[in-house]
């Protein structure tokens, strides 16, 4: 039975839908089977930042309209043969679907498959509770700005009233430079704010947000083996700033 994981933020621009994506195909290259749903309604792009969106067909609407069964809207990843997209409503944007129906068509697909994860929309509007009522447990991703702890701090308050299985943060597009100066709030202190355990720490300078399932590299290794084992190692987004070169790296940067 698949756990089904759904991803959110507090607010937009956090790069909740590239970690979703990125993550799915971190933990489909290991061999696991897992469903990437895009409960976004008002954007649905998760399709495009996976690069599939040219072979999409049917969608969520069709499924719960009957036009198709949920196995034949699941389009495949031609690079990930375990990563399955099942895309929102491109066919008919102005339908509104309850979390009822959504519900029905992830628990019908839930025993074929090993993870199920539910792309979010940002913030606290219907949309989030539609995705969240369908989960067992959430990753709330943001960055570490104050503006962005502050909203993730408002979804995560709502989140603990749905009782999930577990519930972790995401801390994406950290710079280890300004991490090492005291620029930016540590690891630990973030997850003291949010009183949230830290699931994983995801690079600025890796390039992470431009979509591109196939540049994967350690810190969604360390992510994916976290999700898969219940583990909460950090992967040290410092590392590169550390030493001579390091020192080197970091007045470089200041530079900028």
């Amino acid at each position: 039975m698949a756990r089904k994981i759904v991803v959110t933020s507090g607010k937009g621009g956090v790069g909740k839908t590239t970690v979703a994506a990125n993550l799915s195909a971190q933990l489909a290259k290991r061999g696991q089977r897992v469903i990437l749903c895009d409960a976004d309604f008002g954007l649905n792009n998760v399709d495009v930042a996976a690069g599939v969106e040219h072979l999409v067909v049917y969608d969520i609407v069709d499924v719960i309209e009957g036009r198709c069964r949920a196995k034949q809207a699941l389009v495949r990843h031609p690079d990930y043969a375990n990563l399955y997209l099942l895309t929102s409503s491109h066919s008919a944007p102005e339908r509104y679907v309850s979390p009822q129906s959504l519900k029905l068509v992830l628990d019908a697909l839930a025993p074929q498959f090993d993870f199920i994860f539910i792309d979010c929309p940002a913030g606290i509007d219907e949309g989030f509770h539609r995705a969240v009522a369908t989960a067992d447990e959430a990753i709330v991703v943001t960055t570490p700005h104050i503006s962005a702890l502050r909203d993730a701090d408002k979804v995560i308050t709502v989140l603990k009233s749905y009782q999930l299985n577990d519930l972790s943060v995401v801390l994406n597009m950290v710079r280890g430079d300004l991490l090492l100066s005291g620029d930016l709030l540590s690891p630990k202190e973030v997850a003291e704010l949010l009183k949230t355990p830290l699931l994983g720490i995801l690079p600025e300078e890796y390039g992470i947000y431009n979509g591109d399932l196939s540049q994967i590299h350690m810190a969604f290794k360390t992510l994916g083996n976290n999700v898969l084992t219940g583990k909460r190692k950090l992967y040290d987004v410092t590392r590169k700033y550390t030493g001579v070169f390091g020192n080197i790296r970091r007045a470089l940067k200041k530079r900028l």
